[in-house]
C-alpha cells in the first residue's frame, strides 16, 4: 500500500483530517491502521477525523479504523469518522471499543470537523 496515494491528511479548524481514498483491500488493512496511527501520533492531542471515501468504505478499512481508534483511546485523542456509506457507518458503530472516548460516526466529513472542534474547545 502506498500512503501518498491511499491516505492524505490536512488540517481544518484545528482538527487532523485523514482522507482514505481507496479501499486497502486486507493485505493493506494493517498499514492504514499504522498510516492513521502514525499521524495521529506526530498530531497529538489534536483531534481526528478519519474521511472514508466512497470507494475506500471497505469492510478492511473499517477495520482499520477501528483498530486506530482502539490507538486513540490509549493515547486520549478525540477520533471521529465521516463516510456516506451507510453500511459501513453502521460497522463502526456496532464494533467501536466501548472502554475509552466513544467513536462518533457521522455521513458529512464537515459535521465531523465541526463536532470534534467544539468538543476539543
Amino acid at each position: 500500500m502506498e500512503a501518498d496515494t491511499t491516505v492524505s491528511h490536512r488540517f481544518e479548524q484545528g482538527v487532523l483530517v485523514i482522507d482514505v481514498h481507496r479501499d486497502p483491500g486486507a493485505a493493506g488493512q494493517a498499514a492504514l491502521a499504522a498510516e492513521i496511527g502514525h499521524l495521529v501520533r506526530a498530531h497529538e492531542p489534536v483531534p481526528a477525523v478519519v474521511v472514508l471515501d466512497e470507494q475506500a468504505a471497505s469492510r478492511a478499512a473499517v477495520r482499520a479504523v477501528l483498530s486506530a481508534h482502539r490507538m486513540c483511546n490509549r493515547l486520549g485523542v478525540l477520533m471521529s469518522v465521516a463516510t456516506h456509506s451507510a453500511p459501513a457507518r453502521r460497522q463502526l458503530e456496532a464494533n467501536a471499543d466501548t472502554g475509552g472516548t466513544r467513536l462518533v460516526v457521522h455521513a458529512r466529513a464537515d459535521i465531523a470537523v465541526a463536532v470534534a472542534f467544539t468538543a476539543a474547545a
